[in-house]
């Protein structure tokens, strides 16, 4: 469990990891890295009030760098990563280690159930799990299939064959999660979806957070896309064609109107269309949702869409991953 400014949700997260059945031994193993909240505190709480709490120190904070202090600290053969956004179902770890007997894969995983507490948190939580927010993905569906998968949310993993393809890379700050099944799937190895798994995802909390996590995301798809081209999709374009569809049709259109061109004007289109397909989908979607929730939506799915896009446009530029 890498984990940095995460006070809110740690002891939650770390007391479902303990309150699980397990068919063998467990440890929990937090690799902490530089908060400036009381992170650190609580983890060493945790630590001293149950033996199977360990910790390991993360300098850098990034998640991929705790990922691998933590699996190298790891005793034991199956490994199980937990977020310290999240807390883990009933049965999450019997059934992951059940699985991955059953099927032979290399990792593992299930929903990532996002739920919220406030108002927009619970708005995030509905855009997360709806193919308008972040297109379909199986493991945001509650009604996906079993089987093999791209990627799965977390993971449970076969220490032996995350060691064979180096564990997680350093160099990506996010996507980390998506390039490591990647390389998984490159090398023979199978990924694995099942409903029967089960991760309450606790969603940012402001406009301001939520962008920034998509607009992160967004950049570091895009490197990961450069690092391997033929994982580029639709579901990947589909953003940053949103963004320059808008972007070009508020110049066209704003142009156009300073002018008086006549035909110009129709830029407008393309941004009000966007808009009015974004209204349309929050308003169609089949849910019993309160009145607070609902009116938060349009504007969730446009910083979803937005930011990302515009993160994927962008790229990391002169930053690129090191």
């Amino acid at each position: 469990m890498p984990v940095r400014n995460e006070s809110r949700h740690l002891e939650a997260a770390v007391r479902r990891v303990l309150d699980q059945e397990c068919p063998g031994p467990l440890e929990v193993i937090i690799a902490v890295g530089p908060s400036e909240d009381d992170t650190r505190g609580i983890a060493e709480r945790l630590a001293a009030e149950d033996a199977r709490v360990r910790l390991v120190d993360n300098p850098t904070g990034r998640t991929p760098a705790g990922l691998n202090l933590a699996i190298a600290a790891a005793r034991h053969d199956i490994v199980v990563r937990v977020d310290g956004h999240g807390e883990l179902g009933d049965g999450y770890i019997a059934t992951a280690v059940e699985t991955l007997r059953r099927t032979g894969a290399a990792n593992v995983g299930g929903i990532m159930d996002a739920q919220g507490d406030t108002p927009f948190e619970e708005a995030v939580a509905v855009a997360y799990t709806s193919r308008l927010g972040l297109g379909g993905s199986t493991f945001h569906l509650r009604t996906s299939a079993e089987g093999p998968a791209d990627t799965v949310f977390l993971g449970s993993f076969r220490k032996q064959a995350l060691e064979a393809v180096g564990g997680y890379d350093e160099s990506l700050h996010r996507a980390q999660d998506w390039e490591l099944n990647y390389r998984l799937r490159q090398a023979g190895e199978v990924v694995w979806f099942t409903p029967a798994m089960r991760v309450t995802y606790r969603p940012r909390s402001t406009v301001r957070a939520l962008a920034k996590q998509f607009y992160d995301t967004g950049k570091w798809r895009r490197e990961v896309v450069r690092r391997h081209p033929d994982t580029l999709n639709a579901r990947y374009l589909a953003p940053p064609l949103a963004v320059l569809a808008v972007l070009g049709g508020l110049a066209v259109g704003g142009h156009g109107s300073y002018h008086k061109v006549g035909w110009m004007k129709l830029g407008w289109l393309a941004p009000l269309g966007y808009l009015a397909g974004v209204f349309a989908g929050a308003a169609a979607l089949r849910r019993e949702l309160p009145w607070q929730v609902r009116v938060r939506l349009p504007l969730i799915f446009v910083t979803m869409h937005m930011c990302w896009g515009l993160g994927f446009l962008v790229g990391l530029g002169e930053t690129s991953a090191r």
